[in-house]
């Protein structure tokens, strides 16, 4: 709105036309609307007593953590959508299909979320994967009949090969779907301890944003030998008002907890990261910059796996970690939960390197 509001009254000026202006300016927004509206959205979901319920077969140490406010996503929803209804150009298509993917996720984790203050268990997990199979299967839809990718609809980009990409033809709607649904429950299951989810994410998304801003530059992703995607520059301005919320979560969300993010915004987010995964032709690239959530949601599996095979097998189930995800691990081995977030946005950063690393390396 904004942007359009300025766009017409400083024609003659180019700033405003700029990405690299606008979305500083919509992670600026961003940061401002947490820092502002946080407390008070805190407190009124204190009054509100929509609080966190702690698994008793989790960390013993986590019981203290009863009552904590949760459905901190709010915070996060409503300063990622401020900056971008601002200072987004809404006519773009990357930026309108985000938006309702977007809504798609929150209203799922909002709807986990509100069901889980009667019932622990909150929505089930085959309805859970169905509304997020529509939400991809929507975005795959979009991706198909898009004239921005140039006749390579269903085609991805391979690491450390020049100017391979791989036509999936049938297999790129459940290839969009897995990528999708797989990134959305992993960042998911990494929500445990406080602050891990939000910093990791704000680390992932800061690399997206330069991902996404090179695949929308003709020349910057000719040299990189990247596919050039008309128009999705844009959605630069998206990621980094996405990691701009997720840092200014992290000043309530840090260790001792205010407040949770809850699935309102574990589920968002998570979303948000495949999305533009997804869109900018990086799905690749995502299980390197998110390495940390591939790491978390591998133990999970493993342990699952290992547990009923073992059990079929002996009649005594056994586990490889002493509990999953990985960060409940290290939690056994007596860690304290702040050096295993510190340590863990460590690898963050470490991951985030060797994705931008390989842009070059093609």
């Amino acid at each position: 709105m904004l942007y359009s509001l300025l766009s017409n009254l400083f024609a003659d000026i180019a700033l405003f036309r700029y990405i690299t202006f606008r979305s500083a300016m919509a992670a600026i927004t961003a940061l401002t609307v947490t820092f502002f509206f946080g407390r008070q959205i805190i407190y009124l979901i204190t009054k509100l007593k929509i609080t966190e319920s702690i698994r008793k077969d989790g960390p013993q140490t986590h019981l203290v953590k009863q009552g904590t406010p949760s459905m901190g996503g709010i915070i996060i929803i409503l300063s990622i959508l401020s900056g971008v209804l601002l200072w987004a150009d809404l006519k773009n298509p990357f930026i309108q299909v985000m938006i309702l993917s977007t809504l798609g996720f929150f209203l799922l984790g909002f709807t986990d979320d509100i069901i889980k203050l009667t019932d622990k268990k909150g929505v089930l997990p085959l309805y859970k994967i169905l509304f997020q199979f529509v939400i991809a299967g929507g975005i795959c839809l979009f991706m198909m009949k898009s004239g921005n990718y140039s006749n390579l609809n269903t085609f991805t980009n391979l690491l450390f090969i020049k100017n391979l990409m791989i036509d999936l033809s049938i297999f790129f709607l459940p290839f969009v779907i897995t990528v999708i649904i797989g990134t959305t429950n992993s960042v998911n299951i990494t929500d445990g301890l406080d602050g891990l989810a939000a910093g990791l994410l704000a680390i992932a998304f800061s690399v997206f944003a330069v991902i996404i801003y090179i695949s929308g530059n003709r020349v910057f992703s000719g040299y990189l030998n990247m596919m050039y995607i008309p128009g999705i520059g844009e959605l630069t301005l998206f990621i980094m008002c996405s990691a701009a919320a997720s840092l200014g979560f992290l000043w309530y969300n840090s260790h001792p907890a205010e407040i949770f993010m809850g699935d309102t915004g574990s589920l968002t987010l998570g979303g948000i990261l495949g999305t533009a995964a997804v869109l900018s032709k990086q799905e690749v690239l995502l299980f390197v910059a998110g390495g940390v959530f591939v790491l978390e949601a591998l133990s999970s599996m493993l342990q699952t796996s290992y547990f009923k095979l073992t059990k079929r097998v002996t009649g005594s189930g056994k586990r490889i970690f002493r509990m999953a995800p990985l960060h409940h691990h290290f939690e056994q081995m007596g860690l304290k939960e702040t050096k295993i977030v510190a340590r863990f946005y460590i690898l963050g950063v470490i991951f985030g390197i060797l994705a931008l690393s390989t842009l070059k390396i093609r």
